[in-house]
């Protein structure tokens, strides 16, 4: 199970104030060895939230401007099939260096 960069922040706040609070130096020794540990966790978290923030980033932004040529696609289509040559499609996938792109059904 991951954890939230809140969680471990609290717990860490939490840790700092019972080690703040203590009266014996065992515990404050302890108290103060687990709000670090937290803080070390919080920081993963944080790098690990970014991470997900920036690929879903990127993602959605990939998704864009596929869906945007998908229509051009379809004009010049309509275009090309109206003047009897072939479609753009069919004269993107001979130049693609991906030989099945645009044979998919989807």
């Amino acid at each position: 199970m991951e954890l939230s960069s809140t969680l471990c922040r609290r717990q860490e706040a939490f840790h700092r104030e019972q080690a703040a609070n203590a009266t014996l130096e065992n515990a404050r020794s302890i108290a103060g060895k687990a709000a670090n540990a937290w803080a070390i966790e919080a920081a993963a978290a944080e790098k690990r939230e970014a991470r997900r923030a920036r690929t879903r980033g990127i993602a959605e932004g990939m998704a864009m401007p596929a869906e945007a040529g998908d229509e051009e696609d379809e004009v010049f289509a309509e275009e090309d099939d109206d003047e009897g040559e072939e479609s753009f499609d069919e004269e993107d996938r001979l130049f693609s260096e991906n030989p099945d792109r645009g044979f998919g059904t989807g």
